[in-house]
């Protein structure tokens, strides 16, 4: 009986052994970039965009599917965000017109630190990578076509006249804007030459942005990348592409191709404040419920 015993649990390690063995061989297996552009665009099969009606996003996260419930931003967020990007409009305005104004800042709602984990490279020993991102609000689907259009009517339109628009879209994010992501473009990255921020993304797009200021969030977040070659795009992937790259165009001048389309599907908020009167707040306190 005792040495039944203990075959049954040398048979248990040794299958053990192997499960650990084939866990590790399976692992250490990446996709080859070369694999990521097909016929001149890319294709990430990671993430599917949101489903019209649905509040939440299917994706891959550490080679298993599953479904992320969508956050909506907390109202401290907002508020942060769009009066940071109220502020540095009027900044600008003042700038252009000889009036006083403040110093260019970097840091704040705009630039968010972009943290990625998935892909290593063959020129490092690792697969976390960190990049600042300039950011954004992505309009409501009932919204993006007028935005657009707004956008190619007035694209020939003074700088102080479309800072002028943008004010208005900021003060009104609500009506807007779908206050559960934040968007991007992958300026870079070409079937040539691949980001580290873009391997990791289409490897596992699980991603954490970080704003550099005070209040300070964090967002976990689903990365999705459309690019704008693709023509299996639905009509709304289309929208979404063509209104990132009009709106980084309107504020910085026209560019001869458009960029690869990045989406952040908002998981979870944070308050990475440091603590202040209130200890319930900062300190990397979770807000979404």
């Amino acid at each position: 009986m005792m040495y039944t015993v203990l075959g049954r649990n040398v048979v248990k390690i040794l299958l053990l052994i192997v499960f650990v063995s084939l866990s590790l061989i399976l692992n250490a297996k990446q996709q080859k970039k070369e694999t990521f552009f097909k016929n001149g665009y890319c294709i990430q099969k990671t993430a599917k965009t949101q489903v019209e009606g649905e509040k939440f996003i299917k994706a891959k996260i550490h080679g298993k599917w599953g479904k992320f419930e969508l956050k909506d931003f907390p109202e401290k967020f907002v508020k942060w965000n769009t009066g940071d990007r109220l502020e540095q409009l009027n900044n600008y305005k003042n700038m252009m017109m000889g009036k006083d104004a403040k110093d260019v800042k970097l840091a704040g709602a705009h630039n968010g630190v972009v943290a990625t984990y998935g892909y290593q490279r063959e020129d490092s020993r690792f697969k976390l990578n960190n990049a600042v991102k300039g950011m954004g609000f992505l309009p409501k689907r009932n919204k993006i076509k007028e935005i657009i259009k707004l956008m190619d009517e007035t694209a020939d339109a003074s700088m102080l006249d479309k800072m002028d628009i943008l004010t208005k879209f900021y003060e009104n994010p609500d009506s807007i804007f779908a206050l559960d992501k934040q968007i991007s473009l992958e300026l870079y990255s070409q079937k040539e030459f691949m980001t580290q921020t873009f391997l990791n993304q289409m490897t596992d797009p699980a991603a954490t942005i970080v704003y550099l200021d005070i209040p300070s969030f964090k967002l976990k977040t689903i990365t999705r990348l459309l690019d704008p070659n693709d023509p299996e795009l639905s009509d709304y992937e289309k929208d979404v592409v063509s209104y990132i790259n009009k709106m980084h165009s309107y504020f910085h001048g026209h560019f001869s191709r458009d960029f690869i389309a990045v989406i952040y599907y908002v998981v979870e908020v944070y308050d990475n404040s440091p603590r202040g009167k209130d200890p319930e707040t900062g300190m990397g306190r979770k807000m979404s419920k």
